[in-house]
């Protein structure tokens, strides 16, 4: 739960505390001390700034949450549950800026990943199917919330009556 700047300053610290461990030859404490360097490098690969990123997201503040998504230099590097919370964020952005191409696209890569709930699964689910038939893909439409019909019982009433619209809005078609 760092940003790429706060982790480079810890790893600095304890680069520091490692070089005096190791001149004082005290092993053991260098030894946890490289494990945490291990920790810190680890998390910048497989947790990224996500954690945060989702904390300005929720609190709109959606450039600051594009800002820490970007600093993730590989987002195929992250764990499978940041990697689809990353697309799922990432997607949202895209919606709040009004670039549906784009954001249908991480929200496509999102619901390959698992989320925090089945809701958040067919919320990915849902914004595709939306972004689809806004497109006039109607085949993909129906694909989509074929895939989140399965997740019935799973989901909110919010998120059902979103559903049933979306498939009113296809039959019309």
């Amino acid at each position: 739960m760092f940003t790429n700047r706060a982790r480079i300053l810890v790893a600095g610290a304890f680069v520091i505390m490692l070089a005096v461990a190791v001149h004082l030859r005290v092993f053991e404490i260098a030894g946890v001390i490289v494990m945490f360097i291990g920790l810190l490098i680890w998390g910048y690969f497989k947790e990224g700034t996500i954690i945060l990123a989702a904390k300005a997201f929720h609190h709109k503040d959606y450039d600051k949450a594009e800002r820490l998504l970007r600093e993730v230099s590989n987002p195929n590097w992250l764990s499978k549950k940041r990697r689809g919370f990353y697309e799922f964020i990432f997607g949202g952005i895209c919606l709040q800026k009004q670039d549906f191409d784009e954001a249908g696209k991480h929200y496509e890569i999102a619901a390959q990943y698992p989320l925090r709930s089945a809701n958040d699964h067919v919320a990915a689910l849902v914004h595709v199917a939306n972004i689809s038939i806004r497109h006039g893909n109607y085949d993909k439409a129906k694909a989509y919330l074929a895939l989140a019909d399965k997740h019935d019982e799973k989901i909110t009433a919010k998120m059902k009556e979103v559903i049933k619209r979306l498939h009113q809005e296809l039959d019309k078609k």
